[in-house]
């Protein structure tokens, strides 16, 4: 079975068109993509757990 895809903050960054400042405000406050922080302090984030966050988000637009 495939390993799920981590991607980098900056890729992340980069897709939902967010600046790092905001996504860490997000993060604060506990509205951001799961993270998982690597030994040396980088953050990823699963391509799984970035599309779960996508979808919540449009379940909020709906509502």
């Amino acid at each position: 079975m495939a390993r799920p895809e981590k991607l980098k903050l900056a890729e992340v960054l980069k897709e939902i068109k967010m600046s790092r400042a905001a996504f860490y405000r997000m993060r604060a406050r506990g509205q951001a993509p799961r993270t998982h922080t690597l030994p040396n302090g980088q953050l990823r984030v699963k391509r799984t757990d970035l599309d779960a966050w996508w979808e919540k988000c449009g379940d909020r637009t709906a509502a």
